[in-house]
């Protein structure tokens, strides 16, 4: 019921698929034993299931985490998908790269060796063309326009890595975009400052490379928000203003 009031909040039509895909066993993916206790205490807050079933992530599919981080998505993920699918979890090379860090990769690549771990320079995304049915990049997006020294994170085209990214779509596919929303303004100043985008930035972005916004949805949003405040500071950090966006590389 959350999941239909939500789409029919957004006035965005709620389709077969993701209906029949509401009834598949992606709260069993989710209630994985496997999955760490801090991957789940996040549950609350991302409704994974939820998201996958508005985004319509099914079995069989060739799918990717991009900038995965801590693997969250691309666990629960590999268990949706099944035997029959595959999940590839993209991470910048520049991330679990000191010697403190790196035993947490290497223990998620260990926990999951059916997902295939791809290492790449975060300027530098590559991936096949036709490769996957689905993607998801989860708060990580708004990190293309931002520059770090401390981190080894060069200025990055954001066009570019759209471009690879539409191209390694195979025709029909989704892509699926969760970020923290940002006010209005010069991106980059935006995203330096709260780690936060403006919405109209990414579907810009997007629509520019060829992908056709499918739907939206307040799944994750906190009208309580305001978008003043970095997205790590603790009176907001894990209840910000999210948007969800379905976007599809047209057949």
């Amino acid at each position: 019921m959350r999941l239909m009031l939500a789409l029919a909040l957004s006035g965005l039509a709620l389709s077969t698929p993701i209906i029949a895909l509401a009834k598949t066993d992606l709260a069993a993916a989710v209630a994985d034993p496997k999955r760490p206790a801090d991957a789940r205490a996040l549950d609350e807050s991302r409704k994974p299931a939820e998201t996958l079933a508005f985004l319509g992530l099914k079995p069989g599919m060739k799918a990717a985490d991009i900038m995965t981080g801590s693997g969250y998505w691309a666990e629960i993920m590999a268990d949706a998908v099944g035997a029959k699918g595959k999940v590839t979890g993209f991470e910048p090379s520049q991330f679990y790269a000191s010697e403190e860090e790196k035993p947490k990769w290497a223990a998620l690549v260990a926990r999951r060796p059916e997902v295939d771990w791809v290492r790449y320079p975060f300027e530098a995304f590559a991936a096949a063309p036709d490769s996957f049915d689905f993607s998801i990049i989860n708060l990580s997006y708004h990190d293309l326009y931002w520059q770090s020294d401390k981190y080894g994170i060069p200025r990055t085209d954001p066009d570019a890595f759209v471009k690879t990214l539409y191209a390694a779509t195979k025709p029909g596919g989704i892509v699926g975009i969760i970020d923290h929303v940002g006010p209005a303004g010069d991106t980059r100043a935006v995203v330096d400052k709260l780690h936060r985008i403006d919405p109209a930035v990414v579907k810009a972005d997007f629509l520019r490379a060829g992908f056709v916004l499918k739907a939206q949805s307040p799944l994750l949003a906190n009208p309580a928000d305001d978008h003043s405040k970095l997205v790590f500071d603790p009176a907001i950090r894990g209840k910000t203003d999210r948007f969800l966006y379905r976007f599809r590389k047209p057949k």
